[in-house]
């Protein structure tokens, strides 16, 4: 990546659009839908916002990933516009969620960390857009309150995730299980839990016809044929390829395909890097999962990867039955993911930090009447999805303005617009919960604290993000280190430039641009940030 490619918006010149063609039989063989130059939306149109759980952004093709077997989201990125930069506004699930489904930064919204539920007064996308003519439906993993029961205008509501039932609100029964619970037991299988729920990890073990996405593509599938003569909005959202890193399609995959990133051989501590990532660091090069040879973290890697493909094969039905209604020239499909994964990236899994493994996401948008191919390189923030997609669906202007993002669906469509700095936040997020629900954790805090009690109290590190359209990332914490990277020139972030005097000009320029967004936007952290 170099700093001119980096500064380029949408292109959809002769270039973009050959490329469209080029892809366009491959597309079709892939989904069945070959795309139209003169698709037209003589009715509303639909949305199908497809997210996934935890998938960094280099997971396709498009973004320069031929190992994955993920045919259907590669022929969807070739029948898209292909976003290269698009940033979450936390990197955690259910903070990112809360700006996906809402428009508002987390420090708006309050839900900062995971498990917080989203206010029932706060307005989803579909409530915003305010049309009674949409039938809705979400299918999935929702990770923002009382996860089993239809809310926020959502008619139809399919839920895969249990034992969450401590959260839910008052009156909720705490009995409920899932659609997906009441789909294994319909098939005959058994809880692996004594306390009568199904572990993710039996999801995962299971054989692929018996699997969540395979289950939500199912769901899917009949929801679009009951409606498939109304306009609609759905919403699946799949748990893959998050945690656990086990996958019914791993074989998929041989090891040697899959090196560790760059970043994980990097020699020896690096003092600029932060407490809290360090913490981390530490954390895993004690863990008997994470510990391991090179060679045998190439396994994690190769379940990951299967639990992509499984999310491929799901969306592959879901899109041919799309095709084959007749609804695909009048429906905008959205695919993208609430954050990535560190996947060995710094000798780090999960998410949880700034690094743009754990920021950075994969996002596409195939629009009627768009020819595919074009790229935009701006930066893209998550906090546009909702104004755009409200944008796309021709809601009423007064709804959009008042959201803190920007409305990109003109250039989507071919307009330029100029590009601005994106922007991130990270709170506290200190239950250790990257594991099943319902288990009980000590909170990092207490694990740190056992080994490093003169650095524990870096987990309630907060810190604010800026990402520049000339490539630069400046992280500002408030009790720990600072990090400044040139994305250009050092893509996999590995030399932190903050404390060199020579980059002290770049670092007021983007502390300023911080400053500016955290007054526009409320955040209370303005005045707290080391700078």
């Amino acid at each position: 990546m170099n700093r001119r490619r980096f500064l380029r918006t949408a292109t959809t010149g002769a270039a973009a659009l050959a490329l469209g063609d080029h892809f366009a039989s491959v597309a079709s063989s892939a989904t069945g839908f070959t795309p139209s130059r003169d698709a037209r939306l003589p009715r509303k149109p639909n949305l199908l916002f497809i997210l996934t759980d935890q998938q960094r952004w280099d997971t396709l093709a498009c973004y320069g990933n031929r190992t994955i077997n993920a045919p259907t989201l590669n022929a969807l990125a070739a029948q898209s516009v292909v976003f290269n930069h698009a940033f979450v506004s936390h990197p955690v699930c259910t903070p990112s969620r809360g700006t996906l489904m809402s428009g508002l930064w987390p420090h708006q919204s309050g839900v900062t960390a995971n498990n917080i539920p989203l206010p029932s007064s706060t307005r989803c996308y579909n409530q915003l857009l305010a049309d009674p003519d949409y039938r809705t439906g979400y299918i999935g993993k929702w990770h923002l309150g009382d996860e089993l029961f239809a809310q926020h205008d959502f008619a139809e509501w399919i839920a895969t995730e249990d034992e969450y039932q401590a959260l839910f609100s008052a009156g909720r029964d705490k009995n409920a299980k899932s659609d997906y619970w009441q789909f294994l037991t319909g098939h005959g299988q058994k809880p692996d839990k004594k306390n009568g729920y199904f572990s993710r990890t039996f999801a995962v073990r299971a054989p692929i016809e018996l699997g969540k996405p395979a289950f939500q593509a199912t769901r899917a599938v009949d929801f679009l044929q009951r409606h498939r003569k109304d306009p609609f909005i759905l919403q699946v959202s799949y748990l893959e390829p998050h945690t656990p890193y086990e996958s019914p399609l791993h074989d998929l995959y041989a090891d040697e395909d899959i090196p560790l990133c760059e970043s994980y051989y990097k020699d020896g501590p690096d003092d600029d890097i932060p407490w809290r990532i360090r913490l981390r660091q530490m954390s895993f090069s004690r863990s008997k999962t994470f510990s391991k040879s090179p060679a045998q973290l190439a396994d994690i890697t190769r379940h990951y990867y299967g639990n992509i493909s499984c999310v491929d094969r799901s969306v592959d039905t879901i899109l041919r039955e799309l095709e084959r209604l007749g609804l695909a020239d009048h429906t905008i499909v959205v695919f993208t993911s609430d954050h990535g994964d560190q996947m060995s990236a710094h000798r780090l899994w999960y998410k949880e930090v700034m690094y743009q493994e754990s920021l950075r996401v994969p996002l596409l948008m195939r629009v009627p009447g768009v020819r595919g191919g074009a790229r935009i390189d701006a930066p893209w923030s998550h906090i546009d999805m909702v104004p755009t997609l409200l944008g796309l669906l021709g809601a009423d202007k007064k709804m959009i303005s008042p959201l803190s993002g920007r409305d990109r669906s003109a250039e989507i469509q071919g307009a330029s617009i100029p590009p601005t700095s994106v922007f991130a936040e990270w709170s506290p997020n200190d239950r250790d919960d990257d594991g099943e629900p319902g288990k009980k954790r000590r909170t990092k805090k207490d694990i740190y604290a056992a080994n490093h009690p003169d650095l524990a109290k870096y987990v309630d590190e907060s810190s604010r993000t800026v990402i520049t359209p000339d490539g630069w990332r400046l992280t500002l914490s408030d009790i720990d280190k600072c990090q400044l990277f040139n994305l250009c020139d050092d893509p996999t972030e590995q030399h932190n430039l903050y404390y060199r005097v020579s980059h002290r000009d770049i670092v007021k320029r983007l502390a300023a641009e911080i400053a500016m967004w955290q007054q526009d936007t409320g955040d209370s952290l303005s005045k707290a940030l080391k700078f």
